[in-house]
């Protein structure tokens, strides 16, 4: 099976993992042994505190929020064992009881490790707060969600 497929299929795991709320099946996508973290808007942490940390955080997170997730990659590069993507993630927070929807969109970084079954796991993950392009008058689109590419601001 092609690595780029295998690291896709993982990135589906992270996909449902939000959106079915398992905690589990998102830690299933880092590395075991713990990875290092680097999370916008939160102190870095690095191998099993950071499984802790995502742990704690997803818990709290799928308690308050039904989360849809839309992973959108630019590319997939493998060198060898090691490999590296990046893209955005884009979230819809829809709360569990009272509230409004919240939208946030990232920019996303991760450097996978095959581990010796051939499995790829996340062993260093980056992410940062996007922001809209301005051009010309128009404002882009956040959320692949949404239609057309541009709109007036």
């Amino acid at each position: 099976m092609d690595d780029v497929y295998r690291i896709n299929g993982a990135k589906t795991d992270f996909r449902e993992a939000y959106r079915t709320g398992d905690v589990e099946l998102l830690l299933s996508v880092f590395h075991p042994a713990g990875f290092a973290d680097m999370s916008d808007g939160r102190p870095s942490k690095y191998g099993e505190a950071a499984r802790i940390a995502l742990r704690e955080r997803a818990a709290a997170l799928f308690c308050e929020y039904h989360v849809k997730l839309d992973v959108i990659i630019i590319d997939v590069v493998v060198l060898g064992d090691t490999a590296y993507d990046f893209g955005w993630h884009e979230y819809t927070f829809s709360p569990k009881a009272a509230g409004e929807m919240v939208r946030k969109r990232e920019r996303y970084f991760e450097l996978w490790k095959r581990d010796p079954a051939g499995s790829w796991k996340i062993v260093f993950f980056v992410n940062n707060a996007d922001v809209p392009e301005h051009l010309g008058g128009f404002v882009s689109h956040w959320f692949k969600s949404q239609d057309g590419a541009l709109k007036e601001a």
